[in-house]
């Protein structure tokens, strides 16, 4: 029989269920359009922005991979992490465009 390990954790606080925010979510609804908040937010920004976070996080994986091969890196977790994280944004981005590319698509084909 396998032992029950909700003794060896602990009691779970709410801290441990959180997810927090992603992006702007859980922000005011202006200030997720546009963080100045005069309502001048464009779609060009927003992919540019998603773009730029996505470059980003490619290249903090790349840093933390080069710096766990060459022994800078002392906790190979830290590493494991950033590429998780990159690879996973990656795979958001990529489902993202293919489900863009649908509704693309199917405008198109709509017959008037």
């Amino acid at each position: 029989m396998i032992p029950a390990i909700s003794g060896a954790i602990g009691p779970l606080g709410p801290s441990e269920w959180s997810v927090g925010s992603v992006g702007s979510l859980g922000q005011d609804p202006a200030a997720a359009v546009n963080p100045t908040g005069t309502g001048s937010g464009s779609f060009s920004d927003a992919l540019s922005g998603a773009i730029n976070s996505l470059e980003a996080t490619q290249a903090n994986a790349t840093t933390a991979s080069q710096q766990l091969a060459t022994g800078q890196l002392s906790d190979p977790t830290q590493a494991i992490t950033a590429v998780e994280n990159a690879s996973l944004s990656m795979d958001l981005a990529s489902q993202i465009r293919t489900k863009l590319t649908d509704a693309v698509n199917t405008v198109f084909q709509t017959q008037i």
